[in-house]
């Protein structure tokens, strides 16, 4: 009778002790912290290596460690300044004033215990998750410049424009500020991202002026192998990008995923079509751009629209990027050296502006945070207006004082020697 009252005694003294972790296990979805872990891996790997050989393929064999350089120091770079005060400034409590920025309340990543929770998973992976959209966003802007800035140029730039431009953004999207206050429909980042990025990128590419040679001389892409490798990477790690940002494992989730592979392959043979009939033949550096503004251009509505919504998305991406990257690129007269602009700018708009048309349930789509399409429409100019303004305002002045401090362009020995051996003593054209 003694032993058994004592057996008694000591198993609820077990459960008093566990108490606050049995709390911390009813809140936790093991399925969904199973799905975000991988979500998260998927997302870091469209950057290393899928973003890095997608870039590295295109641009000449002299400057391709240059461009693996830059996105692995930018992985790096990144995720250092997330931790200190990136997250803070994102998805903190800026109090009055966090309409425009988290503050700092939660710099050097403060209160982040094992047991603390987002929703129902950690939110060390929550986190984490929310690092490698910080990360992949300005490694998407080398594109632009690729082939002419300095490394040294480039990592202040990088640091700078994430601290005053990515960390902002997002926060007015996704941390509790204007833009999602107002009702802008953002799923995974077609304004936080992709218009961010590609403004960026044009801005960069115009202050820094055209490469030595550019028109005249071709440059073609010296190893499109790479490239057709780096986007077909980008498009199974879109997966994470799009159905991770649901955050959870359930029917959304599903759903943006469906709608993520629908639009890319329609924005793949839009591309494709519309190359063979302007140009006579299809290209296989087409098509892969293509499926990349697809992966663009369904970024925003992947959470909202419906199977026929991203056909239309993915087409109208598809056909609007081949003529912004070829025809408007070529009237305008700006080198952007592998289409950032036309890509990820023009690609982010439309998928936004049409993210307002087909989430209405009418069309196949799960609701709008507006009555009307009109309504939700207006918002989504309104949220795109607002980042080309405030990130082309902000990377302008960047780049101005940056040229200023410590110039932005390598010389044009180097330029003509090639970033690989000019910047880091090293060749890369075997690959």
């Amino acid at each position: 009778m003694i032993k058994h009252t004592k057996r008694v005694v000591s198993l609820l003294m077990m459960g008093v002790a566990l108490m606050p972790g049995l709390a911390f296990a009813d809140d936790l979805s093991a399925g969904d912290t199973a799905w975000m872990i991988t979500a998260t891996a998927l997302v870091l790997f469209m950057t290393i290596p899928g973003l890095s050989l997608f870039y590295a393929g295109m641009v000449r064999s002299k400057n391709v460690l240059s461009v693996l350089m830059q996105c692995f120091a930018i992985t790096g770079l990144v995720t250092i300044l997330w931790a200190i005060y990136g997250y803070s400034l994102a998805f903190g409590d800026g109090g009055s004033m966090n309409a425009f920025w988290g503050g700092f309340d939660r710099a050097f990543l403060s209160g982040m215990s094992v047991d603390a929770m987002s929703g129902t998973i950690p939110e060390s992976v929550f986190m984490t998750f929310q690092m490698t959209f910080a990360i992949i966003t300005p490694a998407l802007i080398v594109g632009a410049f690729a082939e002419r800035m300095k490394f040294s140029s480039m990592l202040w730039f990088m640091g700078l424009w994430f601290t005053f431009c990515y960390a902002p953004i997002c926060h007015w999207v996704w941390g509790g500020g204007w833009l999602g206050d107002y009702g802008v429909l953002d799923f995974a980042g077609g304004t936080v991202v992709h218009i961010n990025a590609g403004i960026a990128g044009l801005v960069a590419c115009l202050v820094m002026g055209k490469r030595s040679g550019y028109p005249t001389t071709h440059m073609p892409p010296h190893n499109l192998g790479l490239t057709v490798i780096g986007a077909s990477m980008l498009w199974v790690g879109w997966f994470g990008f799009n159905a991770g940002s649901e955050l959870a494992a359930d029917g959304t989730a599903g759903m943006a995923l469906a709608v993520t592979q629908i639009a890319t392959a329609a924005a793949a043979l839009a591309w494709m079509y519309a190359e063979w009939i302007v140009h006579g033949k299809p290209s296989v550096l087409g098509i892969a751009s293509g499926a990349l503004a697809g992966l663009v251009a369904i970024t925003p509505a992947s959470g909202t629209a419906g199977p026929m919504g991203a056909i239309a998305i993915g087409a109208a991406a598809g056909v609007g990027c081949f003529f912004a990257a070829t025809k408007l690129k070529r009237a305008l007269g700006y080198d952007d050296s592998l289409d950032v602009f036309g890509v990820h700018a023009v690609g982010g708009i439309i998928g936004a502006l049409l993210t307002g048309v087909f989430a209405a349930e009418s069309l196949g789509g799960a609701g709008m945070a507006h009555e009307t399409i009109g309504g939700q429409v207006v918002a989504q100019v309104i949220g795109i207006a607002a980042t080309i303004i405030y990130t082309g305002i902000v990377s302008f002045i960047i780049l101005k004082v940056l040229d200023v401090v410590m110039g932005l362009r390598v010389t044009e020995d180097e330029e003509s020697q090639g970033l690989d051996i000019s910047l880091h003593d090293e060749r890369g054209y075997i690959l």
